[in-house]
């Protein structure tokens, strides 16, 4: 517990200052660095230390769909397809020593992991007030605390105990509650300090709500990953919170989706 408030101290106003003060450029920078890290840990962890260079190169790869939306967000198709053509270019060009798993958790780490962080960069460009680039992160930590403590203190029945054994279905509904008292607090200091939220209170509660449900996915999905290829986290970046897969984990699934919702409100 100690270990996790420190990196909370610490990365807590790192993030708010990217997000909400720094220039466009230095949250693009820490976006390629988060993508690139994390396709870094998920080639790490399912094809370990003996195909470090397949690491390295879903890193660059995840890194790079970042930055190629960050400056040619048009022709983000083409670089799918080069992606593609690279890790089947190298798995060849290894004499099939790269399996066919290996080359998939590359093309999703590079492509998926990157698409994913680049959701910030989408919202940032769409001119809505950057307070809003915090959801994805309120939606999905929020959730992640109230069930912990949820879990913690009411947790009796197993929520998928092969795939995360500590989780509870209390503490799942302990995040989904705590998940909507977040939202209505953005909803009310949007309207109380910067003029108005695009999203009621309402629509909040959906909202809340629906991310709460796409958090959980996301972080038993990557648990899925970890208990198949048997490690504990993807990283020690974070200390206790691991690796970026093992902290951002829920947030690769909730940014594109208040992406998504914020364009049609």
């Amino acid at each position: 517990m100690k270990s996790r408030i420190l990196v909370a101290v610490i990365w807590v106003p790192v993030l708010l200052y990217i997000v909400l003060a720094g220039p466009p450029v230095l949250m693009a920078l820490a976006l390629v660095l988060l993508a690139g890290i994390g396709g870094f840990e998920l080639q790490d962890c399912v094809s370990g230390k003996k195909q470090r260079g397949l690491s390295w190169l879903s890193g660059v790869c995840a890194a790079l769909t970042v930055n190629w939306y960050y400056y040619t967000p048009d022709v983000i198709e083409s670089f799918f397809l080069l992606e593609l053509l690279i890790f089947f270019g190298y798995a060849i060009f290894r004499g099939g020593e790269i399996k066919f798993h290996q080359i998939m958790a590359g093309l999703f780490g590079s492509i998926a992991i990157g698409y994913s962080f680049s959701a910030f960069l989408r919202l940032e460009a769409s001119g809505i007030h950057r307070a809003y680039l915090l959801l994805p992160f309120i939606l999905s930590f929020a959730c992640d605390t109230f069930a912990f403590f949820a879990g913690l203190t009411l947790g009796k029945h197993k929520l998928a105990p092969k795939v995360s054994p500590k989780k509870t279905v209390e503490g799942s509904v302990g995040g989904l509650a705590g998940n909507v008292v977040c939202g209505l607090l953005f909803v009310w200091v949007m309207d109380r300090w910067f003029g108005g939220s695009v999203v009621s209170y309402g629509p909040m509660v959906l909202l809340a709500l629906a991310c709460g449900a796409v958090a959980q996915l996301g972080d038993l999905s990557f648990s899925l990953i970890k208990r198949e290829f048997g490690i504990k986290d993807y990283g020690k970046l974070f200390l206790a919170h691991g690796g970026v897969l093992d902290r951002f984990d829920s947030v690769l699934f909730v940014a594109p989706l208040v992406e998504i919702i914020l364009s049609v409100l």
